[in-house]
């Protein structure tokens, strides 16, 4: 329920060990950088925006090529591939890749070139078959489409609509005659005629010929349309063996993809590095860098930077109105949770990190909506074995989710067997459809579909913890910031309000029937109970205005302040979905096996029995664990958080190799 304690750095070295310094800082990623010390005429910052500017282009055109080769590759992926992670290789490997760097970019430029030929060639094709298309029609005539005649004849080639025969071509022309029609080709939507006539007859047939539809060929061909398609052919040919060649070529690349990937990460690790070094104070002969760090790291990041270079370090405390960085500091069971918390939004100045306190609550409600021993046996026992077996290559990211959701799913194997479901009602309907006796595994405590009231009753009541859980957060955030006002009268009043608002229904016979509770409390605690909700309403009402030096202002915020208890009712109420989540899941899963029971009998019923089984328990168990996920969220986010914290911090950001396929190992001492 902390986070790391940070201290202010200021490291002054000699430039010509600047880069061995970032690169070592860069690996070890410990030291946020920023550039709080302002220029001067002696220490400047260096403009490396050019530099920058073509790492990043080559990061760029290697990301391209990698795509482009991966997909030629078709190289397929197990689902299980992510958990791998990054390949870890020696730093030596990085700082002798830059014999290698030239190469492998020229490798992937060539890559991008050769995608931009097929790419290019395959327009081409394109373009060759539109052509193709339109001349084939044509291929019977001997003479260029763009003929016109000779000195004595014009000659007009071209479409009519629709099919025409000869007869009905020379009925329309019949009074231009002499001229001579011949049909090149035709079909059901269009007919392609050459018609030749004497130079006094042209501009008569041409307008005639207009008349029924007559339209030149969309082509500026100036050879024989038979000649032009073989043309056309060939043309096709070698682009589509270009193609061939260069995809052919692109796979011969093959062996270079694991430069490739070298090549991705070694210039964005540059190009991160220069950013850096656009933030540092500089002369010609030493540099500043400042920054945060965490504490704990000081001690040994200090000895490692002295034994290598030359250098001088300073620490100091930060400012008390400094905005500071946030690192988590949390055990193994609550660190899970922490993306959780960033993602809402990261502890704001003073404030607690919620995250352990949190955790409690989430991985019992996250069990308590799912609640089926089967289904968090799945869960668990499925992260267990990805956790064990891929403990040496799992990100530190995908660890903590594969954390969360084991001990998700220990939490939902125990509400399981507290509720008796184990895939809903499996063990009844296997033994009674197959056996010929049914037998039930009695839950420990009781089946909520059976008294949903009694389920109702415990969402509640586990809702009104969490709510006082986070009211006691906030109470110990004011005494640690000894604001003990605000622990008075905006928590403790409200803690007296809402135990003795419950207390006091609690001695309501009415309420007690309706929630089916067993017991019901004494009149006298129900009047007491009564008194003491009244004074802290009172007080409420008199305290929560007290900014305000008008009294009228005063009393009606204080009347407002008060209203804020329909909010603890309706946030109460929120905590019904525990109820309608458990009996969801637990439904439908009941609802699956009668399904597949259905169908037994013999071999093939058999078979159908555990088909419908398999389909239908995955089904159920993904469209319910995601709705757990989501409401235990909300619960977290709406409720709990709404009642003492607010956020608006920012998260550490260290200065590190964001690589994306290796990460690199060094051997220090006491590292």
């Amino acid at each position: 329920m902390a986070v790391l304690q940070m201290q202010r750095i200021c490291i002054c070295a000699q430039k010509k060990d600047r880069k061995h310094i970032l690169e070592f800082l860069q690996r070890r990623g410990v030291i946020e950088i920023n550039d709080v010390i302002p220029e001067d005429s002696i220490f400047q910052k260096t403009d490396v925006a050019v530099a920058e500017s073509l790492l990043e282009k080559n990061v760029a055109s290697t990301k391209e090529a990698i795509e482009i080769l991966e997909g030629y590759l078709q190289n397929k992926k197990s689902m299980l591939s992510v958990l791998n992670g990054r390949n870890e290789v020696p730093i030596e490997i990085y700082d002798s890749f830059s014999a290698k760097h030239e190469i492998t970019l020229n490798t992937a430029k060539r890559i991008i070139i050769l995608k931009k030929q097929i790419a290019e060639n395959k327009a081409e094709i394109l373009k060759l078959q539109t052509q193709e298309e339109m001349l084939t029609p044509w291929k019977q005539l001997d003479i260029p489409l763009d003929f016109t005649g000779t000195k004595y004849t014009t000659s007009f080639i071209g479409i009519l609509p629709n099919t025409w025969d000869l007869d009905k071509i020379y009925r329309v022309l019949a009074n231009q005659i002499p001229l001579n029609v011949d049909i090149i080709s035709a079909s059901r939507e269009q007919t392609c005629i050459f018609v030749i006539c004497t130079k006094e007859k042209s501009e008569e047939v041409s307008e005639i010929l207009r008349g029924v539809g007559f339209s030149h060929p969309n082509s500026g061909v100036d050879e024989a349309p038979s000649i032009k398609l073989i043309s056309i052919k060939k043309q096709i040919s070698e682009c589509e063996s270009s193609i061939i060649e260069a995809e052919k070529e692109i796979k011969s690349y093959e062996d270079k993809l694991d430069d490739l990937y070298f090549l991705q990460d070694y210039d964005t690790m540059r190009t991160e590095k220069y950013e850096v070094i656009s933030h540092l104070l500089q002369t010609s002969k030493v540099f500043v860098m400042t920054g945060y760090i965490p504490e704990v790291e000081t001690k040994n990041i200090i000895e490692l930077l002295n034994e290598r270079f030359e250098i001088a370090i300073e620490l100091e405390q930060p400012d008390m109105d400094e905005e500071v960085p946030i690192m988590f500091k949390n055990n193994g069971f609550s660190n899970p949770l922490e993306n959780t918390v960033e993602a809402f939004s990261p502890p704001g100045k003073g404030e607690l990190d919620p995250t352990m306190v949190m955790s409690l609550f989430y991985y019992l409600l996250f069990g308590l909506m799912l609640s089926d021993a089967g289904y968090g046996a799945l869960i668990a026992i499925g992260c267990g074995v990805l956790l064990v077996k891929f403990k040496n290559t799992l990100e530190i990211s995908m660890r903590k989710t594969l954390k969360m959701y084991l001990f998700c799913g220990i939490s939902t194997v125990f509400w399981g067997i507290m509720f008796g479901s184990y895939f809903g009602d499996i063990v009844d309907i296997v033994s009674e459809s197959f056996f010929g006796q049914k037998i039930t595994i009695p839950p420990l405590w009781f089946f909520p579909v059976n008294e949903p009231m009694r389920m109702l009753s415990f969402s509640l009541l586990l809702g009104l913890l969490h709510l006082l859980t986070g009211l006691g957060m906030k109470l110990y955030q004011c005494m640690k910031h000894k604001d003990y006002k605000s622990a008075l009268y905006d928590v403790v009043l409200w803690f007296v309000l809402l135990i003795s608002t419950v207390l006091l229904l609690l001695s309501m016979q009415m309420v007690v029937d309706i929630l089916s509770i067993d017991f019901i409390l004494p009149s006298a605690v129900g009047s007491i109970s009564g008194i003491f909700a009244g004074l802290a309403a009172i007080g409420i009402v008199l305290t929560n205005g007290r900014e305000s030096r008008n009294p009228f202002k005063r009393f009606l915020k204080g009347l407002y302040a008060l209203y804020g208890i329909t909010g603890y009712l309706s946030d109460v109420l929120s905590y019904s979905r525990l109820l309608a989540l458990g009996l969801a899941t637990g439904v439908i899963a009941s609802v699956i096996n009668k399904m597949a029971a259905m169908v037994t009998g013999g071999i093939i019923g058999a078979f159908f029995f555990i088909l419908i089984v398999i389909g239908g328990h995955t089904l159920n168990i993904g469209i319910n664990a995601l709705g757990a996920y989501v409401h235990t969220n909300r619960l977290q986010y709406v409720e709990f958080f709404g009642k003492f914290y607010e956020g608006g911090g920012r998260m550490f950001n260290p200065f590190s190799a964001r690589t994306k396929y290796y990460k690199f190992k060094e051997k220090i001492k006491n590292g």
